[in-house]
Order: C-alpha cells, then sequence, then structure tokens
C-alpha cells in the first residue's frame, strides 16, 4: 500500500507545476526575434525542451523505471504540445521538414495503438460501474491526471445541475449519516446573497463595460454552479460507516477514511485545546464538532500545510448519538 506524506505531495505537485511552468517558458521564447529569426533551430531546442520535461516529470513522479507505454504517451504528449503551442513561423518550418512530421506521426499513432489495446483491455476489465469502466478507458489514452480532474469537474456539475432529490452516496455495506441539516440556513444565505451578487455586478458593469460585464456574468455564473454543487455534495455525500472503517466526509471539501483498526476510541467529548493542535483534522464544517476519532495509529497528512500526523479526528453528526452508539458495537464485535 503506498503511504501518502505531505513530502510526497508537494513533489508530485511539484511534478505537476514546475513542467508546466517550463513548457510555457519554452514557448514564450518561441516567439522572440531571435527564434524568428532561426527558426530551425529553435523550433528542435523547443521540440528538445518539451520532451525531455515532460519525460523528466514522468521518471519523478514514478521513482522507478516507468513502463514503456507511459513514456511512449510521454512523448506523443510533447509531439503534440509542440505542433499545438509552436507559433507560426516554427510550425511553417515544422511543415516543411516531411521526416521530422513523419517521425512525430508515427510516435502518436504508435502511442495511439498502444494505448487502444490497454483501452480494451480495461473495458473488458471488471470494474464497480460504468464510471469505473469508462474512467479507466479515458486513463489509458490520456493523462490520468487530466482524467481524474474532468472526472472530478464533471461530477460537480452533475450535482449542482441534475441531482436534486433521491438518497445520497451511501454503498450497500455501509451506514450513512447526515450533517448537513445543521448547514441548510447556511447555505441558502450564502445562495441567496450570491445570487444578488451576481445581479448588481451585472447591472453596475454593464454602465461601464459591456465586454466586462459579459465576462463577469460568466465567471459569476460559473462559480454560483460550483457553489450549488458544493452545497448539494453536502447531502448526497454522508459520513459513512463502513465494514472496514469511518469514511469522514465533508462534500467535495473532505474525504478521509479512517481504516477500522487504526480507532483507538470514540467519543462526543470535543475540547477546545484539541481542536487548535496541528495533529487533530477537524472536519465540522461552520460549528463545533460533537464526534471525535481517537486514533491508535496516527494517519498521515494529506496537504503542504499539514505536515503533522493525524492522531484524532473530529465532525460533526446530525445524530452523533447513534453513530457512537454504532462504532463503539463495531469496534467491540467485529460487525455493523
Amino acid at each position: 500500500m503506498t503511504v501518502v506524506t505531505p513530502d510526497s505531495i508537494t513533489r508530485r505537485a511539484a511534478t505537476i507545476v514546475l513542467p508546466i511552468l517550463v513548457v510555457a517558458g519554452a514557448g514564450l521564447a518561441a516567439r522572440t526575434s531571435l527564434a524568428t529569426a532561426y527558426p530551425l533551430p529553435a523550433l528542435l531546442l523547443f521540440l528538445w525542451i518539451v520532451a525531455d520535461t515532460m519525460t523528466l516529470a514522468l521518471l519523478a513522479r514514478t521513482q522507478r523505471n516507468p513502463p514503456a507505454r507511459a513514456v511512449l504517451g510521454t512523448v506523443a504528449g510533447a509531439c503534440l504540445t509542440v505542433v499545438a503551442g509552436a507559433p507560426p513561423t516554427l510550425r511553417a518550418t515544422l511543415w516543411a521538414m516531411p521526416w521530422l512530421v513523419t517521425i512525430m506521426a508515427a510516435i502518436v499513432v504508435g502511442h495511439v495503438v498502444v494505448a487502444g489495446r490497454s483501452a480494451g483491455q480495461a473495458w473488458r476489465a471488471p470494474a464497480a460501474g460504468m464510471r469505473d469502466r469508462c474512467e479507466r478507458v479515458a486513463s489509458a489514452l490520456l493523462p490520468p491526471l487530466l482524467v481524474r480532474l474532468a472526472a472530478a469537474e464533471l461530477t460537480v456539475l452533475h450535482m449542482a445541475l441534475f441531482r436534486w432529490g433521491g438518497a445520497g452516496d451511501v454503498p450497500a455495506d455501509a451506514r450513512g449519516f447526515a450533517y448537513h441539516r445543521h448547514l441548510t440556513p447556511m447555505c441558502a444565505a450564502l445562495l441567496i446573497l450570491s445570487a444578488i451578487e451576481m445581479a448588481v455586478y451585472h447591472l453596475l458593469l454593464a454602465h461601464w463595460s459591456r465586454a466586462g460585464a459579459v465576462v463577469m456574468f460568466v465567471l459569476s455564473d460559473v462559480g454560483f454552479v460550483y457553489l450549488l454543487g458544493l452545497i448539494k455534495s453536502f447531502r448526497f455525500r454522508p459520513v459513512l460507516l463502513t465494514r472496514d472503517g469511518v469514511r469522514v466526509r465533508a462534500g467535495f471539501l473532505i474525504d478521509r477514511f479512517v481504516p477500522l483498526e487504526a480507532i483507538a476510541g470514540v467519543d462526543g467529548e470535543v475540547r477546545g485545546e484539541e481542536m487548535r493542535e496541528d495533529a487533530t483534522l477537524n472536519a465540522a464544517l461552520l460549528a463545533w464538532p460533537n464526534v471525535v476519532l481517537r486514533l491508535r495509529t496516527p494517519l498521515p497528512g494529506r496537504s503542504w500545510r499539514r505536515r503533522t500526523p493525524v492522531v484524532r479526528v473530529a465532525f460533526r453528526l446530525d445524530e452523533p448519538e447513534a453513530f457512537v452508539r454504532m462504532l463503539r458495537w463495531r469496534l467491540g464485535q467485529g460487525a455493523i
């Protein structure tokens, strides 16, 4: 099992952000007057920087010898990045060299063939549902990080626009415990204030700049949709008590699994000095927590701000007594 630590998170973030900055810098350098004066060396240098940067990032993320399929996909992505990001002068130089275009096209076609075989295997493999199957297939064709980001975006949009009723996301082998009722009045007020703010901004900006009003209107609408999806996720994503542990959730904001064997005890006594410690993960939203999981095995911190291992997890439930009673029974007898 892979252990997630703050250092690994920082390293992984660096392998994502730094290559983007390097490639963006190379793209800007390819648009200088010097690159325009010497297009062939500039094109080859641009291609080398992009391919080398993306390959080094792959090696840093894997921390081992990456599979040949991943290397081929990375080089193919570098070829497509160069074609899409090169300025017109460098792109015209590229089209004037059929041998280089042929090599780059062969790399891309090879990646499509290999990834297509992997996608077929992923489609035939057993999966929990259609969504997992589609994510596996897409991850075989596209960068997994991009697929996960797109899946998260679609999840938020689907919840904001299409889910207006029904039960929460509770698996068959788990018990769900709600925490959204104390948040409902505050969330409703926040939505109303956001709608008023959108209308005021649009009306005021329309007097000075029509383009600015349109841009602000689009940004406000997107923000409102995301806010609506977040608020609705509080109801559709309850805290779960499973056979293996407790899945502490706070909408889209927090999703942390606590194994059953790591829990030393549970109670509703929450002390202020404990909540202020870095070793406490406070998952309660806009309220004081009423349930605390005390851990015998600390959980690693997951964010760059939290490097201290987590020794207690606090959250708030609408009916904490039932959860505490059931978890204590689960800890004592080994069944829900």
